[in-house]
């Protein structure tokens, strides 16, 4: 029987009985190296909320109970969430999907093959319009309540609108278990092995949007952001931060942190959220005051 964790357990525990968690833990820019700390005391080290990472934790491993409306959880850090999630969908999960499928089908032999890249493609589109909108539409809502400042966007609309993305991947598997010509190889296996995981993670995604996420925004947009509870940087945006006043371009950012350029911009987001300093000359202050550099380190690249 599941039983939920708690910030006195340790996080190796919890990883080693749930391994689905080391997904979480990525898209909260949690590392490993951990050694036997509590899963409080290695959220506090990486600047993460205890209770919004155990409310998605809660949620992917126990997904018939609303986990959300149990924990206090922090719009702030579930919005950093969800951006690193679209991240790891657009720019590893779908393109890794989309390399293997075209290994282990031939589409100069076969129409049905072909057929099956154009509507996996389709598919990949289709996600990524669905989470494009909510970049350019919905975060930024969010970001606007944060800061207390008149947005005439709301959730409800969103809501509406929130379609299962998932819903084509699964017709996508069905249609090549069912009618892909006989004498499949070990290759399709393995990506259709693929498409099952990633139904699945596309499913505990929306949910967590759908059960966390959309009412938590509708309470802090009924109860004003002062409900809303601050957290400091991550590990990983003070990083970037540090990068950013070195001069660095996202792309040698990218590079330097072994991280996609798109997860490097959705980082710089969440700092200036977090901190509502947008330009590199602030944060430039900021990295000195708070000692994430020393001014011999930026000294050739401060602005004029």
């Amino acid at each position: 029987m599941y039983k939920s964790p708690q910030p006195s357990d340790r996080m190796c525990d919890l990883v080693c009985d749930h391994y689905p968690v080391l997904q979480v833990m990525s898209r909260f820019g949690i590392a490993l190296g951990f050694g036997d700390k509590t899963i409080a005391e290695v959220c506090d080290e990486h600047r993460v909320d205890t209770e919004t990472f155990l409310a998605v934790v809660d949620r992917h491993l126990h997904p018939e109970r609303g986990a959300g409306e149990e924990r206090e959880v922090s719009v702030r850090a579930l919005t950093a969430y969800l951006r690193n999630a679209h991240g790891y969908f657009l720019d590893f999960r779908l393109p890794s999907i989309r390399r293997k499928l075209i290994e282990a089908v031939d589409c100069s032999l076969s129409d049905v093959s072909l057929a099956v890249m154009r509507y996996f493609d389709e598919y990949a589109a289709e996600v990524h319009r669905h989470m494009t909108y909510e970049e350019r539409e919905l975060f930024p809502h969010v970001e606007r309540l944060l800061a207390g400042e008149p947005t005439d966007y709301s959730i409800d609309e969103f809501r509406r609108r929130h379609d299962r993305v998932e819903s084509r991947l699964s017709e996508l598997k069905n249609i090549i278990i069912k009618y892909y010509p006989a004498g499949g190889t070990n290759e399709l296996n393995g990506v259709l092995f693929d498409i099952f995981a990633c139904e699945q993670e596309l499913a505990s995604h929306q949910a967590v949007e759908d059960e966390i996420f959309v009412p938590a925004v509708g309470r802090l947009a009924a109860d004003g952001v002062a409900t809303e509870r601050r957290e400091p940087l991550s590990a990983r945006e003070r990083e970037i931060i540090v990068c950013v006043v070195k001069g660095m371009t996202n792309k040698q950012t990218a590079d330097a942190l072994c991280i996609s350029p798109h997860t490097v911009v959705t980082h710089r987001r969440n700092i200036a959220a977090k901190l509502q300093i947008h330009s590199a000359a602030g944060l430039t202050i900021y990295a000195i005051v708070n000692k994430l550099v020393d001014l011999s380190e930026i000294s050739g690249t401060l602005p004029e």
